[in-house]
């Protein structure tokens, strides 16, 4: 059985207390990285980014279209134009008469192009209007997972600061207790996720659990150098006379 003085082995509560703390920040720093506002508002994000795509594309393919009716406007014109001065021109009835009526075929086509083309522009001031309102509701989920980003970036810096001062805490205790002994905790805490706990008035503190009279017989009986353990937890149990 391994052993270390009583007064080396009391040294481990202070220990384990410290690794008690780097484990608290390191929980606390897991729940930050799976906090749950995160998803959601990620959602928010990708939802909001989605729609302001459409509203876009909508737009675009509305202007697209503008532009089309437009130009079939002008061409429609452009022939009524050309007719017209054929007209004006002159020559013989019956092609006078046919130019009269592509005119007038051409006028009623121009027509309805023109009413197509208002048409469009109502659907594409409506489609602005949706396409502004996307994007203002693109930004205000931006702002909102930025604000959510930086401020568990705040707390997490917080933590790897605080983590880092304990952490040169214990650096610094473990150099104040005997080598082999830390070599036990370190492996006992490795295994069982505690190193130490004190033996209290009969009940193990690593496991919480009263020692059966068999445990508590032995350990009492081993000699105060011996490194006892907790039967249930596997920690080292830390022994004082007046816990007894």
């Amino acid at each position: 059985m391994a052993k270390a003085p009583a007064a080396e082995q009391l040294k481990l509560l202070g220990l384990q207390a410290l690794d008690a703390k780097l484990h608290s920040l390191d929980v606390q720093r897991k729940a930050l990285d799976s906090d749950p506002r995160l998803a959601p508002t990620a959602e928010a994000l990708a939802q909001a980014s989605l729609a302001a795509r459409e509203a876009d594309l909508a737009v675009e393919q509305a202007q697209t279209e503008l532009v089309q009716a437009e130009q079939s406007v002008e061409q429609v014109t452009a022939r009524i134009e050309k007719d017209e001065a054929r007209l004006y021109a002159g020559g013989l009835s019956k092609d006078l008469q046919a130019l009269q009526h592509d005119i007038e075929g051409l006028t009623a086509r121009r027509s309805d192009l023109e009413d197509a083309e208002l048409e469009l522009l109502e659907r594409l001031d409506g489609l602005r209007e949706r396409q502004s309102a996307a994007a203002a509701a693109l930004a205000e989920a931006q702002r909102a997972s930025d604000a959510l980003r930086a401020e568990l970036d705040q707390r997490i810096a917080v933590l790897a600061e605080e983590r880092a001062q304990v952490a040169y805490e214990r650096e610094d205790y473990v150099r104040g207790i005997v080598p082999d002994l830390v070599g036990v905790y370190e492996k006992t805490l490795a295994r069982r996720g505690v190193g130490a706990a004190r033996l209290f008035h009969g009940t193990s503190e690593g496991s919480g659990m009263a020692l059966s009279p068999g445990d508590l017989a032995a350990i009492r009986a081993a000699a105060e150098d011996e490194i006892v353990f907790c039967p249930d937890s596997g920690c080292i149990l830390v022994r004082s006379p007046e816990w007894s």
